[in-house]
C-alpha cells in the first residue's frame, strides 16, 4: 500500500476522491483507512485537525456517502461512486414491500419511516419516537439500524446536539440518520435505475485506476466483479 500522510481535512478529501472507498478503519488489505493515514494524537481532540469530526462534513458538504454500508463496518464511499454502490448492494424494491416479502425486519421498518418522515434525525431522538428507548430494545435498534445501512437505504448525515427530554443546558453530540435518497438529492445527485451489469463495469474500472491488486481481490468478491 502506497505511504500517505493526511493531516487536512481538504487532504483527506482529496483522498477519498482518488481511492473512492474509504473506511474509518483497516477494513480492505492493501488498501487505506482514515485511522491509518492519520496521526494518531490528532484523533478525539475536538479540533479542526480531528479526523473524528471529519466524519461529519464528508456527507454534508457532498464529498462522500458516511455509515457502515460495508460488511457492517463504517466507510466513506465518495458521491462519484455511491449510486453504482447502491446499485448493487442496494435493493430497488421499497422497503414496505419488502417487509411484506419477510426480507426486512418489523424494527428496521419503524426506523426507516421515522426516519423518512424526520430526514437527519438523531439517535436518542429516533429511539424514543419509535419506542425503542427501553434498555432491552437497545439491541433491537441497533440491529435494525446495521439492517437499513447494509442495504443503503439510511446513510449516517452527520452529528447534531441531542436535548430531548434534558434543559436546555444538557447537550451532547448524536449521531443522526437520513435516507439515502434524500442524501443523494441534497447533494446534488439523482437517483435513477442504473442497469446492474453497467454499475458492476463502470464501478470495476473505476476502482482499478486507484486500488492494489488485493484490494481488487476483495472488491471483486463483494461486488461480485467479472474476473
Amino acid at each position: 500500500m502506497k505511504e500517505r500522510n493526511i493531516h487536512t481535512y481538504e487532504e483527506a478529501v482529496r483522498l477519498i476522491h482518488e481511492v473512492g472507498i474509504l473506511p474509518l478503519a483497516p477494513l480492505i488489505p492493501d488498501h487505506p483507512s482514515l485511522y491509518q493515514i492519520t496521526p494518531g494524537e490528532s484523533w478525539l481532540t475536538g479540533t479542526d485537525l480531528d479526523p473524528w469530526m471529519w466524519r461529519a462534513r464528508f456527507p454534508s458538504d457532498g464529498t462522500a456517502a458516511y455509515g457502515k454500508l460495508l460488511k457492517k463496518k463504517s466507510v466513506l464511499i465518495s458521491s462519484e461512486l455511491f449510486p453504482f454502490v447502491k446499485a448493487i448492494l442496494g435493493n430497488p424494491q421499497p422497503v414496505e414491500d419488502r417487509y411484506k416479502l419477510g426480507l426486512v425486519s418489523k424494527a428496521a421498518l419503524e426506523l426507516f419511516r421515522q426516519i423518512k418522515e424526520e430526514e437527519g434525525i438523531e439517535t436518542r431522538s429516533l429511539r424514543f419516537k419509535t419506542g425503542m428507548n427501553a434498555k432491552e430494545m437497545k439491541k433491537t435498534f441497533g440491529q435494525g439500524l446495521l439492517e437499513l445501512q447494509d442495504t443503503l437505504d439510511i446513510v449516517i448525515s452527520g452529528v447534531k446536539e441531542s436535548r430531548i427530554l434534558l434543559d436546555e443546558k444538557s447537550a451532547w453530540q448524536s449521531t443522526s440518520f437520513e435516507t439515502a435518497h434524500h442524501w443523494m438529492e441534497s447533494v446534488g445527485l439523482h437517483e435513477s435505475d442504473i442497469d446492474l451489469k453497467i454499475a458492476r463495469k463502470e464501478l470495476q474500472t473505476r476502482l482499478k485506476n486507484s486500488c492494489s491488486p488485493d484490494a481488487m481481490k476483495f472488491f471483486t468478491k463483494l461486488f461480485q466483479f467479472e474476473a
